[in-house]
């Protein structure tokens, strides 16, 4: 599924994030960079080694923001790790954290020139933000940005499986103009 914007495009798509050939791609990280499961997991694994090594140099990073690495074995340039917030009943400032995830990965994107990023759904594993809000809340974000006239141009929602796909296409209509044109692949 793809939406164009004034200034860009969003695709979402059912994928593995490890083989998006973009500038660069965003890792669901926890906050030591310390590698784990899931879609952290993955990229770690597909990177190589360099990629930990780098992390290490980093010494983690605070909930809701993003830094930077290379990309080791992977396609992309970068990947920007981002540490999405533990979801404890929505009282505590996760919805704020979790759009920052958002916000200051497509920053650093404009930052380091990148026209293109992936994403994957941060932080609706096992830190259990509830699906459709985080779809909303990321969703959100990057309509808000595509509607600017800064990089990255061609962002992807790349979604591990239906379930998740579905609840990112179900909140999208919220965020699109009338008459706006949704492609599907």
């Amino acid at each position: 599924m793809k939406v164009n914007f004034e200034h860009g495009c969003l695709e979402l798509l059912r994928g593995d994030i490890c083989q998006e050939k973009v500038d660069a791609i965003v890792n669901a990280a926890n906050a030591a960079l310390a590698g784990g499961g899931g879609v952290d997991g993955a990229i770690h694994a597909a990177a190589g080694p360099t990629l930990m090594e780098e992390c290490r140099l980093l010494g983690g990073c605070p909930t809701g923001e993003t830094v930077a690495t290379g990309a080791g074995r992977l396609a992309a340039k970068w990947v920007f790790h981002t540490v999405g917030p533990i979801w404890q009943g929505g009282d505590s400032g996760e919805s704020k954290l979790l759009a920052s995830c958002y916000q200051t990965a497509l920053a650093l994107a404009g930052q380091l020139g990148a026209e293109s990023i992936a994403f994957p759904s941060v932080a609706t594993g096992v830190y259990r933000f509830p699906l459709a809000a985080a779809a909303a809340i990321a969703l959100g974000v990057i309509t808000r940005h595509l509607k600017t006239n800064s990089p990255p141009f061609r962002i992807r929602m790349v979604l591990f499986d239906p379930t998740t796909l579905a609840a990112y296409q179900n909140a999208l209509g919220q965020f699109l103009d009338p008459g706006q044109a949704i492609v599907i692949n």
